[in-house]
């Protein structure tokens, strides 16, 4: 199983925004992701440093693996 890169709140956003999630609102200090189709909402805090516990949390609420999200940050870190 991959490590999980420290990220940004903004960061996460993005990699989840590839992985077809919508911002939806911001809340407070979160921002709310939806996706068509998902019955689940993320709700990313927007922080300088999301807390791993918190990714691997909002990667399973997104029915992923790590697997499959470090792939897609790993593609977002390879575009031209």
């Amino acid at each position: 199983m991959p490590t999980l890169p420290v990220l940004s709140g903004q960061e996460t956003v993005r990699v989840f925004e590839t992985l077809g999630w919508k911002v939806a609102r911001q809340q407070g200090s979160h921002i709310v992701l939806i996706k068509v189709g998902h019955a689940a909402t993320l709700s990313i805090p927007n922080h300088r440093e999301v807390a791993k516990g918190t990714l691997r949390s909002l990667i399973r609420s997104a029915g992923l693996t790590v697997d499959e999200f470090a792939a897609a940050l790993n593609t977002r870190h390879h575009r031209p």
